[in-house]
């Protein structure tokens, strides 16, 4: 309802990230038997969430190209995720009621239906993590390390819960090489896809967004002690109580009380894995910080949010002595969960409105106002590059790895690397790229929008700019372009041209 209100679309093809657009590009290009490629026929390593890319395509290879699918997907992936988070909080309290609760709670919470309704790859880590949990729960040990193995492929932050759960149980040799096994038998082919591709065990969209900690160490960040080892991993943890907050006012005490009973009526078996509810602001901050844990939605940490739900309701068995103090604090749970759903149907709704107001109205806008064989260079390479269908050089990294390095060197590097590349058309925030954008002589602005009211987006004002190497069909012929020389082939002549605005936007 919100979406329609606030975007005026009806949901079905439309969401409220870019990257959800790079999962259909890559599932699309992997359905019509181009590879895992973003460009057709160039392999790359540029999803750290691989399984949920090869399901959305073998469902659009199945079912057709139709993103409405990577939604049904979503959908039946939370309806499950309810019901495996019931299952888990009977597991652990022997209460039928407080276990419908859990899920109810998990049916309703907003970060787990945004996650349902965004095209990306939060309900299915939820799921197959959740499904671990009740799995470990009933001493299946083989079924809960495959499960943590395909979660890893999900959402790469779920193998501190595999080594929890693998921590939680009989520390024997045969239950260690189920663990050790399975896990490598689903995570050893990525990580070999990776190095094959982008010269590093991790995909290149974390070498390319990792911002500092031990990963970032490795890859030649350098930062100062305090900020790594202090500063960033308190910052994470103030965030992620505030984020638990926002899903639910009651969720931070309940959890602590949710802890120590477990620990109490259910041992190791069940406090370790509750552990990574303290544990993941911590590994996020010291081995690969990139933004916060409540950053877009906690996407990063909503497949532990099943989780939360089950720890903060065996809380509640605390109170059995107390029926009224427990039916006061399942009522405001309840409202907790009602009050939380208005904002995140807001901040929904204008994802969604920002994302096609901007992004897939320029990809729009390149299908139609582009040769079929233009190169563009874009900081988004989401709904641009699955609308327009043109070939792709990533400024940022994330499905171009070869520019990660030159990146180092700020806005000169990022420059040396398109004198290299030579695309046709520049797409990007202005206010990343400030030195860039302000070299009229060599990038012409021929096309903008700006997001009056923008919550998702990088920033308010995208730009298309045409480059000095605008290919046309003799320069193709004869030299693809002609790097930094600012009048190279097909170059439009800068000067005061009126750039048009989009009316609607």
């Amino acid at each position: 309802m919100r979406q329609w209100q606030i975007a005026g679309t009806a949901g079905l093809s439309s969401f409220p990230l870019d990257d959800s657009w790079i999962h259909m590009h890559f599932a699309r290009n992997l359905a019509e038997g181009h590879g895992f490629s973003y460009n057709p026929g160039v392999p790359v390593a540029g999803s750290t969430a691989p399984l949920w890319t090869l399901m959305l395509a073998a469902i659009f290879a199945m079912l057709g190209q139709h993103v409405f699918w990577a939604k049904v997907a979503g959908i039946t992936a939370q309806l499950a995720t309810a019901l495996l988070a019931r299952r888990l909080a009977w597991a652990w309290t022997g209460n039928r009621w407080l276990a419908l609760l859990a899920g109810l709670l998990t049916a309703t919470a907003g970060p787990l239906v945004w996650g349902a309704l965004s095209g990306m790859e939060v309900a299915l880590a939820a799921l197959l993590a959740t499904g671990a949990l009740v799995c470990h729960a009933a001493g299946r040990d083989t079924a809960a390390a495959l499960l943590l193995g395909l979660a890893t492929l999900s959402r790469p932050e779920s193998l501190l819960l595999a080594v929890l759960v693998w921590l939680a149980g009989p520390m024997t040799p045969r239950r260690t090489g189920i663990f050790a096994g399975l896990i490598a038998l689903c995570v050893g082919p990525w990580i070999l896809f990776n190095w094959a591709t982008a010269g590093t065990p991790l995909p290149a969209t974390a070498a390319a967004k990792i911002e500092g900690g031990l990963i970032g160490f490795l890859f030649g960040s350098r930062e100062p002690v305090m900020k790594a080892l202090v500063e960033r991993p308190w910052q994470f943890a103030v965030e992620w109580v505030r984020w638990l907050w926002s899903v639910n006012g009651l969720f931070p005490p309940l959890l602590l009380v949710g802890w120590w009973a477990l620990g109490r009526r259910r041992g190791r078996s069940a406090a370790l894995p509750a552990a990574a509810l303290v544990l993941q602001p911590m590994a996020m901050a010291l081995l690969a910080p990139y933004r916060g844990p409540g950053f877009q939605e906690g996407r990063y940490s909503i497949h532990l949010l099943p989780l939360a739900i089950a720890v903060a309701v065996s809380g509640l068995t605390v109170f059995a002595r107390l029926p009224r103090l427990r039916a006061a604090l399942v009522l405001l749970l309840a409202a907790g969960a009602v009050v939380a759903a208005g904002p995140a149907a807001d901040r929904y709704g204008w994802g969604v409105q920002n994302i096609d107001a901007m992004q897939v109205r320029l990809g729009r806008w390149v299908a139609a106002n582009t040769p079929p064989d233009a190169r563009l260079a874009l900081n988004d390479v989401g709904a641009i590059a699955y609308f327009s269908r043109r070939e792709v050089v990533d400024m940022i990294g994330l499905v171009t790895p070869a520019i990660i390095r030159y990146r180092r060197d700020g806005e000169a590097g990022v420059l040396r690397y398109l004198e290299l590349t030579c695309p046709d058309y520049l797409i990007v925030f202005p206010e990343w790229f400030p030195q860039i954008s302000a070299m009229r002589d060599r990038f012409t602005p021929i096309y903008r929008v700006r997001l009056d009211h923008n919550t998702v987006a990088g920033a308010d004002e995208m730009v298309v700019y045409e480059t000095p190497w605008r290919r046309s069909a003799a320069a193709r012929g004869a030299s693809a372009c002609a790097p930094g020389v600012p009048g190279g082939p097909g170059t439009s002549p800068a000067g005061n041209r009126r750039i048009p605005r989009d009316p609607q936007v």
